[in-house]
């Protein structure tokens, strides 16, 4: 099976660069979003990851525009599913909001449609069965900043058929990807099942009033020599995001602790609007926050 046509479900952080990505790489792209204001944040990202590709990756004028013509917008399921190969959903991460999702795309996509969830903390298993197709349903996951932290976690649930595993392996390395196959349904597939710990821990010390995020993270930038610390990490990937990451990981084991994150996020952060790096403000405010700042490791 040749992939060409791919919908992009969710017009956030990442479904927005996984579109950009798909584009760039020469793939037909239309992305879905329920709202118009989350399609129009999406074209506006867009265009600032066409000045990134230009000043950073090398990408010349004529391969943004290519990029820019393969791409369109809808708020219409009809119109992103009805010509896809391959859908990557990237819908908030909450277990009602994606079963909601896979019924209704499961009734209007072709037969010979890949379904992938982009989903960070939740087993692909739990939504098989609601897609219709569960021998065509797999994880394609991605990490933030996907065209240089380009790794695609493949993670099929128990009734996957393996030649689904091998295409969607396949499209992630046509799209720049380093495909890795998870073997064994794991929440949090590797990246998250190494990083969600850390940014809980980081969590749970800015919480108490242990440190405040400049201390936690210079703490872990100068110690494992990274650029970003946990901090930082949560801004990047969305505020909402984690807040939805602890709420699942709550439901699933009933740590209260979990969920006293979860409210400190929402009460602190995400009712104040201040969601990380899309709406300039998170435990940074941007552009140009403090950690990035020569002399913040000093």
């Amino acid at each position: 099976m040749e992939i060409k046509n791919v919908m992009i479900a969710g017009a956030g952080t990442l479904g927005s660069q996984i579109a950009w990505q798909t584009a760039f790489k020469g793939f037909n792209v239309t992305v879905y979003d329920l709202f118009e204001k989350g399609l129009e944040q999406c074209k506006s990202m867009h265009k600032q990851y066409a000045g990134l590709f230009k000043s950073q990756l090398g990408a010349s004028e004529s391969d943004i525009e290519a990029a820019f013509s393969r791409l369109s917008y809808t708020t219409s399921m009809e119109e992103a599913a009805g010509n896809a190969d391959l859908v990557s959903e990237s819908v908030p991460e909450a277990i009602d909001i994606k079963q909601k999702f896979y019924k209704e795309l499961a009734g209007i996509a072709p037969e010979k449609t890949i379904f992938t969830t982009n989903t960070s903390s939740l087993l692909p298993g739990k939504f098989a069965q609601i897609t219709g197709r569960p021998e065509k349903f797999l994880a394609l996951h991605f990490a933030n900043g996907i065209w240089t932290a380009n790794i695609g976690e493949v993670m099929p649930h128990p009734g996957t058929d393996p030649k689904y595993v091998d295409i969607v392996a396949k499209f992630a390395r046509d799209i720049g990807m380093v495909p890795v196959i998870i073997r064994k349904e794991q929440p949090g597939y590797i990246l998250n099942s190494l990083l969600i710990p850390l940014l809980i821990a980081a969590l749970e010390l800015y919480v108490k009033g242990v440190a405040n995020a400049e201390d936690i993270d210079k703490t872990w930038m100068i110690s494992t020599q990274v650029k970003m610390g946990p901090c930082a990490i949560m801004d990047m990937i969305g505020i909402e995001t984690v807040y939805h990451v602890l709420e699942g990981l709550y439901k699933e084991n009933g740590n209260e602790g979990l969920k006293m994150l979860a409210g400190f996020l929402k009460s602190h952060f995400i009712d104040k609007g201040n969601l990380g790096v899309k709406t300039g403000k998170g435990f940074y405010t941007y552009p140009n926050p403090a950690f990035e700042k020569p002399d913040f490791l000093k």
